[in-house]
């Protein structure tokens, strides 16, 4: 396998053709995968915003003066505001704000982002990461696959890796139920998220910060002849520790 950056995207505006400004600087194979942060897709899109584009009610109030007594850093109301809307629902409030986003996705503040953001005050992800990623993959010629993702953290590990958000042109995993492993025993439940690890390999090869490059082409890898599994999320039915932090509080 062989991952490479596609090089020289300029800074992405809203209404940008990222298919188009991807593919005039690549030479992508139908075969490929395409990762792209969603951060250009986001700027493409439009979705920049500023704060006061979120007046404070009184649960954002009410949350940032309560984050703010936990961690002795200020916490915007207006930013607790905009997480409030960007989410299906929260699963902490304190001390930060973790929460489900309309697509799915689980993350600290929604995934809004407030680095690399010139003109606006926050980035909000993609509102439908996955549709995101089929109109890129319609704009390129040859249509190969589209993972489109971002960086969060994880429970139980220190720091931050990729993840995918959203795709198109592939199942998100490989289901490994019911094959066999060295010792003849059948495998029951292994399901392997394979969009989750491209996107932590490309972004080993993207970077972060100020010298991230924001596509990458992920080439001569095999889905194999596995049957794909259509989920990306856990359905929460079945999501123990989201269960368990519905009734957490933080003392």
């Amino acid at each position: 396998m062989e991952l490479f950056p596609v090089p020289d995207l300029p800074e992405i505006e809203p209404g940008d053709d990222l298919a188009e400004l991807i593919e005039s600087r690549s030479d992508l194979r139908p075969d490929d995968v395409l990762v792209v942060a969603s951060t250009v897709v986001s700027k493409s899109e439009g979705r920049l915003a500023d704060l006061d584009d979120y007046p404070a009610g009184p649960r954002a109030r009410e949350i940032a003066g309560r984050v703010s007594e936990l961690t002795g850093e200020e916490k915007d109301p207006r930013f607790a505001q905009a997480v409030l809307e960007e989410s299906t629902e929260v699963l902490i409030e304190a001390p930060f704000l973790l929460s489900e986003t309309p697509s799915g996705h689980v993350g600290v503040n929604a995934g809004i982002d407030r680095s690399n953001v010139s003109g606006a005050d926050l980035l909000l992800l993609p509102r439908r990461p996955s549709e995101s990623a089929a109109r890129i993959r319609d704009g390129l010629a040859g249509r190969p696959p589209v993972i489109v993702s971002d960086t969060c953290g994880r429970p139980f590990r220190h720091g931050q890796r990729a993840v995918a958000i959203g795709l198109a042109g592939m199942p998100p995993s490989r289901d490994w139920r019911g094959e066999l492993d060295r010792d003849g025993r059948e495998l029951t439940a292994t399901v392997q998220c394979v969009a989750d690890e491209l996107a932590g390999a490309a972004n080993l090869v993207a970077g972060e910060g100020a010298d991230g490059t924001p596509a990458v082409v992920v080439r001569d890898w095999d889905f194999g002849d596995l049957d794909g599994s259509d989920y990306l999320f856990r359905d929460a039915r079945g999501d123990y520790v989201r269960q368990a932090l519905r009734g957490w509080q933080y003392e």
